[in-house]
């Protein structure tokens, strides 16, 4: 569902994809071939909210800002189940893990693996290439070639997945529906 907030709507490209159940409010853009997977809340109420061409924004997930912290998700970032972004900058091929939590003004920077359930606090800058785990997140190691191929790998299922469900994912009746 989509939602105009005043006179802020949000803005999609045709090549998007946002699964029915997911919420857009105001001001909140999705570039070509971003993905809104079910469940998913992106309540640009305060300041925009922009997903690069090829992110997805998986189920569950909860995107806002705050005065002064707007959110921006590059290119090529996958962002997991029930994970929390709130005013805060991911780089470019990253993956935000499972249910982890990043706070205002945080930058995740490109090629970069938050792993699940981590926590990313207010302001923390991340470098380029790295793993974090923990609450507080922390550095454990620089991702490899092969790592980050495989972070390359889980933002293009999710665009075959989106053009899949575009293309063949229907609603069925609901039988204990009354005429």
């Amino acid at each position: 569902m989509r939602y105009r907030l005043g006179s802020d709507a949000p803005q999609v490209s045709p090549s998007a994809f946002i699964e029915e159940s997911a919420t857009l409010i105001g001001k909140v853009i999705l570039e070509d071939q971003a993905s809104v997977w079910c469940q998913a809340v992106l309540r640009g109420d305060n300041e925009p909210i922009r997903i690069g061409r090829r992110s997805n924004v998986q189920d569950g997930a909860l995107l806002h800002t705050d005065p002064g912290a707007p959110l921006t998700i590059a290119e090529n970032v996958s962002i997991g189940h029930g994970a929390v972004l709130h005013g805060c900058t991911v780089g470019a091929g990253s993956l935000i893990g499972i249910r982890a939590v990043v706070l205002n003004h945080a930058v995740i920077g490109k090629n970069c693996l938050i792993g699940a359930n981590a926590l990313i606090t207010e302001g923390k800058q991340i470098p380029d290439n790295s793993l974090v785990v923990g609450s507080p997140g922390r550095v454990i190691r620089t991702l490899n070639a092969e790592d980050i191929a495989g972070l390359a790998h889980n933002a293009d299922v999710y665009v075959n997945r989106a053009e899949q469900f575009r293309n063949t994912c229907v609603r069925l009746p609901d039988p204990l529906a009354h005429e």
